[in-house]
């Protein structure tokens, strides 16, 4: 299939990354990033200050580490590429785009919870935080999962979907980046069946974020879903985020999985993430996408240049 621009169209100046460099890149942006994270915490002793709140080390990791992948990843945008965000995705209407992604977000994670709710895979452990200093912390990390979600919409759907179909084109780049997404969150709990279907619903997710992403011919609203969902999933509802748990209380209401239906209803250790329902989901998100968009909006025509700062 021939190369084909997904979000702006490419320019004399240009320079293309090699698809196999381009995935090396991933991981060095991301070791890079989390390393830089850790000098500069090291340097300006911010662990003893972090070390104070229950919270400080996740969102300094949500926020910081993940801000500085972000930044790794634009300067090679900016100085090796020569591109300007917009070429990666980050174009016009970003308020209105990245405020519908996080309100679409927000009702697919409560589609899910609320399905295996129904289910009775979950009982209430304890209610949501109404304290004023509990809400602190909820907002420090929504914070961080704002950055930390787009972090990955920028590496993912944004930079190296574009990179890989300027070359092989748009199915490659999707199927490649969903994959690469997937394996991304492949070490979070020990090897098993649980892992696997976990690790296998997360390239659904992929996939239908980068179905989202071609429809909208902009990344602003797959960085909104993506942060609404870490952040209603961990701090809304306590449960598993990929794995990972969040200690403080919960915004809305304290969920634990039970016993009383199968894990691949709730998604055991992983989290809902891991469940069939999610799969569902997320399975009938990419219908409806590829039914309402139009062949232009996947890459199948190259992308018309709009509303795009800094190209």
């Amino acid at each position: 299939m021939a190369g084909r621009e997904l979000f702006a169209p490419r320019r004399a100046k240009n320079r293309r990354t090699w698809t196999i460099a381009s995935i090396v890149l991933l991981a060095v942006f991301l070791v890079g990033g989390f390393l830089l994270a850790r000098e500069l915490s090291t340097f300006f002793g911010w662990d003893a200050l972090m070390a104070e709140y229950s919270w400080g080390p996740v969102a300094y990791q949500l926020g910081v580490s993940f801000g500085l992948v972000s930044l790794v990843c634009l300067l090679w945008v900016f100085i090796f590429e020569r591109r300007g965000i917009g070429a990666i995705g980050l174009n016009g209407r970003f308020l209105v785009r990245f405020l519908r992604g996080y309100v679409v977000g927000l009702g697919f994670l409560a589609g899910v919870v609320g399905i295996i709710a129904y289910m009775g895979g979950y009982e209430v452990e304890g209610s949501g935080a109404l304290a004023v200093a509990a809400l602190v912390p909820i907002g420090v990390i929504l914070l961080g999962f704002i950055i930390q979600g787009s972090t990955e919409e920028i590496l993912f759907r944004g930079w190296l979907m574009s990179v890989i179909s300027s070359r092989h084109g748009a199915f490659w780049a999707i199927l490649i980046t969903s994959v690469l997404f997937g394996l991304l969150h492949g070490f979070n709990i020990p090897p098993g069946h649980v892992l696997y279907l976990g690790v296998t619903n997360i390239v659904l997710v992929g996939l239908f974020l980068a179905l989202y992403a071609l429809k909208e011919g902009s990344i602003w609203g797959v960085c909104g879903f993506h942060a609404s969902w870490n952040w209603l999933l961990g701090v809304g509802f306590g449960l598993e985020v990929s794995g990972g748990h969040i200690v403080e209380q919960p915004l809305i209401v304290d969920l634990a999985s039970t016993n009383d239906v199968p894990w691949w209803i709730t998604g055991g250790p992983f989290g809902p993430e891991a469940s069939v329902v999610t799969a569902a989901v997320f399975a009938t998100g990419c219908v409806i996408v590829l039914l309402f968009g139009r062949a232009a909006d996947f890459g199948v025509e190259a992308a018309v240049a709009q509303d795009i700062p800094g190209e």
